[in-house]
């Protein structure tokens, strides 16, 4: 456990609740680490049956935390092991989502199955506004699930993505009010958890098809973002951040 993920069994469903509302649940090293363990259990243990992530406040996930993420390598190291382990995840992964879903707070969601979304949601990967590269297979998922068109402006300009515009791409599985959002979610995982795990875990298998593609490309994303991350041009853009300026980069 750490500071920031509270983890909550409902009947053979794990909730991994991202719980730092006052920095819009921003993930450090330690909650990476807490929830990579936390899959890495509900995958072991035969009584668990799928997995929910929800966000406590008025933000799902405003990405990392990069004081926390550029204080050392372990940052990097933290955030790609829980990517490597949703991507793997061996059970049905459901997500309830609310206001910012901002970098890995969005990618993250392309490996759950079930995504019901508030009305107010903002789906953003700012990447390349800070001088990096995409995550965990984003870059191959988006223009898959979204088109190219749709992906090219949130991963090369960097707009949101609204709740209706998401919901049109297929991003989203649902639209539903903010004060109902999570329960509907919590009836969603239960009610695969009436279904017949071997059928369901087949049939998921099926939809997720051949994995070597993905995971291919999740290493060539995470070789290029270490790479990046000590570039000169996300040297200016977190500095930028921090300062509370524009970035200027350099032709």
């Amino acid at each position: 456990m750490s500071e920031g993920i509270a983890i909550v069994e409902n009947q053979g469903v794990v909730e991994i609740h991202i719980d730092r509302p006052e920095k819009k649940n921003a993930l450090t090293a330690d909650m990476y680490r807490t929830m990579t363990a936390a899959l890495a259990d509900a995958s072991a243990r035969d009584g668990i049956g799928a997995v929910l992530f929800a966000g406590k406040g008025d933000a799902f996930c405003a990405g990392n935390d990069l004081k926390d993420f550029m204080s050392g390598p372990q940052g990097g190291e933290a955030a790609f092991a829980f990517i490597r382990a949703i991507a793997a995840f061996d059970k049905p992964v459901v997500a309830a989502v609310q206001g910012l879903a901002v970098g890995v707070g969005t990618t993250m969601l392309f490996h759950c199955d079930l995504v019901y979304a508030s009305p107010d949601v903002r789906f953003i990967m700012p990447f390349v506004n800070l001088g990096i590269v995409p995550e965990a297979g984003s870059s191959l998922l988006a223009p898959a699930i979204l088109g190219y068109a749709k992906a090219a402006s949130m991963l090369l300009l960097g707009e949101p993505m609204d709740a209706q515009t998401a919901d049109h791409a297929g991003f989203v599985t649902a639209i539903v009010p903010a004060d109902a959002l999570l329960d509907h979610a919590r009836q969603k995982a239960a009610l695969l958890m009436t279904k017949p795990p071997q059928a369901l875990a087949a049939t998921r298998r099926l939809m997720k098809g051949d994995p070597a593609a993905l995971n291919q490309r999740i290493e060539e994303e995470a070789r290029l973002f270490q790479q990046t991350m000590q570039s000169a041009e996300a040297q200016e853009a977190f500095a930028a951040f921090f300062e509370k300026r524009a970035p200027v980069f350099r032709r």
